[in-house]
């Protein structure tokens, strides 16, 4: 069991947590959310003992081993590849290499002897005759096939190497593992098989990550980090969404109530409280007001934008129809067509394939062959990958910049729509050269709500958004009474939103209407 006992964690004026009482206890998955800045990276990093809390002690059962997935790439580039997955238990790769060093003693003591029979005694405990094949095992499991396990993790390409520091995190069985971020640059096929993993596994585990779909699957728990408290709730990521929502919904309407209430009794009080024959009931009415009590309720720190598309235009019949479309390098004689209700996920290993469909379809590249015909009725609103020719050198104020894509150009109109995208006061007079990933992103999203396109075509909209934004954003697609395009790393974004799944490699090798788990069941039988 890893206990966390009173700890508080502060930088200059900014506190991070303020008296954190929490158990993390053995078979359960515990998911830590909150919003950006708020210090998830940093708890996970006060659990490991990398950051020391100003106050408070994090305490992890005795003979217990806590492992932590690495995020510096690089760190093991001078090791090979099998050797960096034992490392994930440092202890047995010790015992390993001082066992090594006494067996190439030419003069062996008996000293020597009796120290070895202690490795060797300690080396059986710790599972080590084990140790090599079961990192083997790892490995292959996550499609890193022999040939690369005595390679030098410095020869490996960054998804490969991803792929061996999970392995290493997961590696000899850990009592409490933390992973920050596990699916980053994962694929689809290597984060189904961590889902498996981890709930296979019977320890403590704790996770940061902005992926939905996966907290949903693994967490048995959410750690909820706000307001400088960090609350723990029973279920996954959805069942705390559902419940936050609803919590805060209650806390509202009781409070509303009880503003209510307690503006008719200052009324009665002041109308009746010199009037001889109702004095007595103003001063009952004094008492009830002075028990009415109004919560010092807190909206949380999270900020949901607010992300509605409504076409200014019903979508006809024919909506768009690719023939043999052809372009050297990306895709050949790719075909479908998009029907009425359509919501098409597209998959493709290499993601300049599809960037480069969408870009054909919305014009801004021609195909080397093949036709692409839009319907008549159709208005095609598209978010790109790279949105820098929109911001790049821009002196706009966002109010200006938003003025571009408007047909209603007045300031409060415009503030209005910013202000739906969190960007309120002055935050709407921020000059759009200068804005954050995560704003531009917001910004673009503004940009096609004010188009009412019927069809949308989004190429990665959830890079730079935190959980908040995404999932507005997934409300917003869901609700959408029109047809769409999307690619996304976001499997639940993917999950909910899409009813047919289209996968390009180099040509079109999969299309139907099925969701993205289901497709992932299909290629997985």
């Amino acid at each position: 069991m890893l206990q966390v006992n009173g700890v508080s964690l502060q930088y200059g004026s900014k506190k991070l947590f303020e008296d954190v009482n929490l158990k993390f206890t053995k078979g359960n998955c515990y998911g830590i959310i909150g919003a950006n800045g708020a210090g998830k990276s940093t708890f996970l990093k006060v659990l490991s003992g990398e950051v020391e809390p100003n106050k408070g002690e994090v305490v992890l059962d005795k003979n217990e081993r806590m492992s932590v997935l690495a995020q510096n790439q690089n760190k093991y580039d001078f090791e090979t590849v099998l050797r960096t997955v034992m490392l994930g238990h440092r202890r047995l790769v010790e015992i390993m290499d001082e066992k090594d060093e006494l067996y190439t003693h030419s003069d062996f003591t008996d000293e020597d002897g009796e120290r070895a029979a202690e490795l060797e005694s300690e080396f059986a405990e710790l599972g080590g005759w084990e140790a090599e094949s079961e990192a083997e095992t790892l490995l292959n499991e996550l499609d890193i096939p022999a040939e690369f396990h005595n390679m030098k993790m410095g020869e490996l390409d960054a998804k490969k190497k991803v792929k061996v520091l999970l392995a290493q995190a997961l590696f000899g069985d850990p009592d409490v593992l933390l992973l920050d971020e596990p699916t980053n640059n994962l694929d689809l096929k290597t984060t189904r098989w961590l889902e498996n993993y981890l709930l296979d596994f019977e320890n403590t585990i704790i996770i940061v990550s902005h992926n939905r779909h996966f907290l949903n699957k693994v967490c048995t728990h959410i750690c909820d980090v706000d307001f400088g408290q960090i609350n723990l709730f029973l279920g996954n990521y959805d069942f705390w969404y559902q419940t936050s929502q609803l919590m805060a919904r209650q806390q509202r309407d009781q409070n509303k109530k009880a503003e209510q209430r307690a503006a008719e009794l200052r009324d009665f009080i002041a109308r009746f409280a010199a009037n001889a024959s109702k004095s007595r009931q103003a001063t009952s009415r004094k008492k009830e007001l002075e028990k009415l009590t109004i919560s010092d309720f807190k909206p949380s720190l999270r900020k949901y934008p607010f992300i509605e598309f409504k076409p200014e235009r019903e979508i006809g019949n024919d909506i768009l129809a690719v023939e043999g479309l052809t372009k050297k390098g990306y895709f050949e004689n790719l075909s479908f067509t998009v029907q009425k209700g359509d919501k098409i996920g597209i998959l493709c290993d290499k993601s300049t394939s599809v960037t480069m469909l969408y870009d054909i379809l919305t014009g801004k590249a021609e195909p080397d062959g093949g036709t692409v015909k839009w319907g008549k009725t159709i208005s095609a609103s598209y978010y790109p990958l790279d949105n820098s020719e929109f911001f790049d050198g821009c002196d706009l104020s966002l109010v200006q910049w938003l003025s571009q894509f408007s047909k209603d150009h007045y300031e409060e109109y415009l503030r209005g729509w910013l202000g739906r995208m969190l960007f309120s006061g002055e935050e709407a007079l921020k000059e759009a050269k200068v804005l954050s990933g995560g704003e531009k992103v917001r910004c673009m999203l503004a940009k096609m709500m004010l188009e009412g396109g019927n069809f949308l075509i989004l190429d990665e909209p959830t890079n730079h958004l935190d959980l908040e934004s995404i999932t507005s954003l997934n409300n917003g697609l869901t609700a959408f009474k029109g047809c769409l395009l999307l690619t996304s790393h976001d499997q639940e974004l993917m999950n909910t939103v899409c009813n047919r799944i289209i996968v390009i490699d180099g040509t079109k090798v999969f299309d139907k209407n099925v969701t993205l788990d289901e497709y992932i069941d299909i290629v997985s039988a």
